[in-house]
């Protein structure tokens, strides 16, 4: 065999091995990608809409719109979790006056576009008052857009989270988690408290878990909820609503 014959034949070898690493590839992230938490039948109802609240898709997720936006919300969801099962959430915060903007992540991970939220208050010029926030995943990511943003931004609501990063003492937040959360790291949420301003809300939902505030049933390794998730959904709305209307000022 000539001198070259030898590189085409390497270089085919190359070729097909190249091919092969990206199908593999593909093939895991596909596999990877149907491994999630899917919304349940309350989180369809909710996408639904209505009572004054009308549901839109656009270009980030889902917009749930009230007829007088009173402040706006972007919501990251938790990590390997259906963005849709926020949807009952984002009705209820919607009905009291937050437009909210539900984010919709690739591969449903936060992690990947922690800069989801730019430009999305922009398109609701009419909306003067916004906060960031999310769960597990999405909360972690959503505290450190706040960080890098805080000039951008009123608020923070973190859902089962705790932040990575140094919050300024000028943003409004708010923390909550349930009683009976098996998921949530409680080592690293009492170590990374001292990142949160010091007038942060913490809020514990007694016998709230983890799963229950997104409609995607029961997720590996939460505890038992004690409380119905109509009633976990009725205290994190309570909760949150000061920080994002900003009545805590």
């Amino acid at each position: 065999m000539t001198t070259q014959k030898k590189k085409r034949h390497i270089l085919r070898k190359l070729l097909i091995a190249v091919v092969l690493i990206a199908v593999i590839c593909v093939g895991a992230l596909y596999i990877y990608d149907l491994d999630y938490y899917r919304a349940d039948d309350t989180a369809l109802a909710a996408m639904a809409g209505g009572e004054g609240v009308t549901v839109q898709e656009t270009d980030d997720g889902l917009a749930f719109v009230p007829r007088e936006a009173r402040a706006g919300f972007i919501f990251y969801p938790g990590g390997k979790v259906d963005h849709t099962a926020y949807a009952p959430l984002m009705q209820a915060l919607a009905k009291e006056g937050v437009l909210c903007v539900l984010t919709d992540m690739p591969f449903h991970l936060a992690v990947l576009d922690m800069n989801a939220a730019d430009g999305i208050a922009d398109k609701y010029p009419q909306v003067t008052r916004w906060s960031v926030g999310g769960h597990s995943l999405g909360g972690a990511m959503a505290a450190s857009y706040a960080a890098d943003h805080a000039e951008e931004l009123d608020g923070l609501v973190l859902l089962a989270a705790y932040s990575n990063a140094e919050l300024p003492e000028t943003l409004a937040t708010v923390s909550v988690y349930g009683s009976r959360d098996g998921v949530l790291d409680m080592d690293k949420y009492r170590a990374y408290r001292e990142n949160l301003p010091s007038g942060a809300a913490e809020v514990v939902l007694t016998g709230g878990n983890h799963g229950q505030f997104g409609s995607y049933g029961h997720q590996d390794g939460d505890g038992t909820a004690e409380i119905t998730a109509r009633e976990q959904l009725a205290q994190t709305v309570q909760a949150c609503l000061p920080v994002l209307l900003g009545l805590e000022e």
